[in-house]
């Protein structure tokens, strides 16, 4: 699929984690907690990209057609997708939950993500 490769750039910076600091929990770990339990849709200008997480920190979008690595470090979410191998970090922010949606600054521009 021609649009896979724009996705998976998305998706590089969508991608949160569930483990925590090990000195002390992140403040916005709520966030990602909530995150990992019902997963999120990006929502971008041209499509809306469901994506699922795993504890064992991997992710799934797009029913599968994208997978890849997810983890934290320190305030920051790192993710990489399978298709492109490349990793990039950004931060969500703190005491959302379900149903809740925010921005984030993601590789092609800022982007929507919702809280399933």
């Amino acid at each position: 699929m021609r649009f896979l490769p724009a996705v998976a750039l998305v998706l590089t910076l969508a991608a949160p984690a569930v483990a925590e600091p090990q000195n002390a929990p992140a403040a916005n770990a709520d966030t990602y907690r909530e995150v990992v339990a019902h997963g999120v849709v990006i929502v971008t200008p041209d499509l809306e990209i469901d994506v699922n997480f795993s504890a064992d920190g991997k992710f799934v979008a797009l029913g599968g057609l994208s997978k890849g690595v997810w983890h934290i470090d320190g305030e920051k979410m790192c993710s990489t997708p399978g298709e492109t191998m490349i990793e990039s970090c950004g931060v969500y922010p703190a005491g959302k939950k379900s149903g809740d949606a925010f921005e984030i600054e993601g590789p092609g521009g800022r982007v929507t993500i919702r809280i399933k």
